[in-house]
């Protein structure tokens, strides 16, 4: 089995840290991006090359039973052995060892001296001072004072003490690390979207325990009748052309209530799994789900590592969770690739990628962050940053909306699920205006135009066109003008205000709005426009000619205007 180049690099950094340094190495690699052949490869070096012997400790047995398959093809002659009361097998004396750390934590000195402890999910290891990981390293080190712990992981960081990587701690380094964004462009990851058009559920009435939502509350909030048959309802319309749907429910109860509206209401069959689903009876559903004779699947939080299911082309969070790693985990169940598959759709129902932020670029928060409101907010009309008590903004009048604390919407998440990763919304315009802005607190700032777009009953976007300034910000004012009017461009912001006010400009029928992922605000990107109105002064008026483009004035997309 030959390795793909950032694998090499990873194996490579592993081995120049453990030369280099003393402490304990960690790799970080995306669900789906290959942690196990790395692992194979680096006990293969250990045990021909160094004359070593290794423990690869893992927590489920789906692991366990991967390093073993992994190492078996990619180095067949050296001995292994499986200790693991889940794999019925308690195998001593090996050169590489692969255990379940519940069987194996109060067994480390049956196996003898141990050169290299490798630990896959590698965020498992407790922080604090005990624990299984902790008791076993330790008496491992008790064996062989030179033991050296590498860790590998997709997310090396805890929900309640941030990243697993500290001097204090059992890893202590990241070697080497890859994110999901680079392995999706060089096409070892499946590109990842999510559904346009969506609001974030109302948490904030829940309770936080050990830094995570209490789990009886969130259920409780999740199983309203309404927002069940709507989730249900959504996720059938746009998975009707998937092939594997895995939905995370936020309880059994929850879970079961999805499974019998689906099928009562939509006539589809979706299995259910739970830590409490016995053995035979998961193994029956998991093996029908990953054959494709079972297209939707739901779980309650036991399919989020070590369960391989390539083919998932769609994953429902039906759950909010405090905890970004939760997060990532269920999202990465559909990074992997397979053949027909073009992208895996993400439904977020719980508000998730607002929360955490882009699943390759998750903000993680230190312990006590996050608790309260925050002490001032961005106005999303100026840009200005206001006391977060202010319900209508100083500087240009816009109105926040009133929070609704009553109900969430049974819709999933727009937010992109990539950080940059654009959604795009094309709306009907009802009404435009034009206003001269300035700031309030800054009389020296040049003017703006503030063109005010409303959508619907009572919902506004706003563009600003910079004819008081200079530079390029000029020239894209005179752009934007030129794309609707036969007039000149005018010299100033006032003068702008006053021709549109009197008609020189051509009626703006739709635009479309952009949301990227890791960006708080919308803005207006491109435009439907009728024609161009005659000259003020004429009677017939002139010939009509095609607009300009508008959105990218002079090819220049709008992603690279510096302002």
């Amino acid at each position: 089995m030959e390795l793909r180049p950032y694998q090499c690099d990873a194996v490579t950094a592993v081995y120049e840290h453990l030369r280099s340094r003393d402490d304990n190495p960690c790799v970080v690699i995306p669900t789906g991006g290959g942690k196990t052949p790395v692992i194979a490869t680096i006990c293969r070096d250990a045990v021909n090359l160094w004359n070593g012997r290794v423990v690869i400790l893992a927590h489920v047995k789906e692991l366990l039973e991967q390093a073993a398959d992994k190492l078996r093809h990619i180095a067949p002659d050296v001995p292994l052995g499986i200790y693991s009361a889940g794999l019925r097998r308690k195998d001593l004396g090996y050169a590489v060892t692969v255990a379940g750390i519940q069987s194996i934590w109060k067994k480390a000195g049956d196996l003898g001296k141990v050169d290299l402890i490798l630990v896959d999910e590698a965020h498992m290891v407790p922080a604090e001072d005990d624990g299984m990981y902790r008791e076993f390293i330790a008496d491992a080190k008790a064996v062989n004072p030179h033991v050296r712990i590498v860790g590998l992981t997709a997310t090396p960081y805890r929900m309640k003490s941030g990243s697993i990587c500290a001097p204090e701690n059992i890893l202590n380094h990241v070697c080497y690390e890859i994110g999901v964004r680079e392995l999706i462009v060089e096409g070892y990851l499946s590109p990842l979207k999510t559904k346009a058009g969506s609001q974030r559920p109302d948490t904030s009435d829940l309770h936080v325990r050990a830094g995570e939502f209490v789990a009886s509350e969130v259920e409780d909030l999740m199983d309203k009748e309404g927002l069940v048959e709507g989730a249900c309802g959504e996720i059938v319309g746009h998975t009707k052309n998937r092939r594997a749907t895995l939905i995370f429910s936020s309880g059994i109860r929850h879970g079961q209530h999805m499974v019998e509206v689906l099928k009562t209401k939509h006539g589809i069959e979706c299995g259910f799994v739970s830590g409490d689903t016995p053995d035979g009876v998961r193994s029956t559903i998991l093996n029908r789900f990953r054959s494709g004779d079972l297209r939707y699947l739901c779980n309650v939080n036991v399919l989020t590592t070590g369960f391989d299911a390539p083919h998932i082309d769609c994953v429902a969070l039906v759950r909010p969770t405090m905890s970004p790693g939760l997060y990532y985990q269920m999202v990465g169940r559909g990074f992997r690739l397979h053949p027909g598959k073009a992208d895996c759709l993400v439904l977020d129902f719980g508000g998730n990628v607002l929360r955490h932020g882009p699943v390759d670029a998750i903000r993680i928060d230190k312990p006590g962050d996050g608790e309260g409101e925050a002490p001032a907010k961005e106005c999303p009309g100026c840009h200005a940053l206001i006391a977060a008590g202010y319900q209508t903004c100083p500087e240009c009048g816009h109105v926040f909306p009133e929070p609704n604390k009553q109900k969430h919407e049974a819709q999933a998440s727009t937010v992109g699920i990539l950080s940059g990763q654009a959604t795009r919304e094309e709306h009907r315009v009802s009404e435009t205006t034009y206003h001269v802005h300035f700031k309030r607190h800054d009389p020296a700032a040049p003017l703006t135009m503030r063109v005010e777009y409303r959508i619907g009953f009572n919902r506004y976007f706003r563009e600003w066109v910079c004819f008081d300034h200079t530079g390029y910000a000029r020239t894209k004012a005179e752009a934007w003008w030129r794309a609707r009017s036969r007039e000149p461009a005018p010299a100033s912001t006032e003068e702008a205000v006053e021709l549109a006010r009197a008609g020189a400009l051509a009626e703006t029928l739709a635009i479309t709005i952009e949301k990227k992922a890791g960006e708080q605000y919308e803005r207006v990107t491109r435009h439907v426009l009728g024609d161009k109105p005659p000259r003020l002064d004429s009677e017939d008026g002139l010939p009509d000619t095609p607009a300009e483009p508008v959105g990218t004035p002079y090819g220049i997309p709008d992603d690279e205007i510096p302002f």
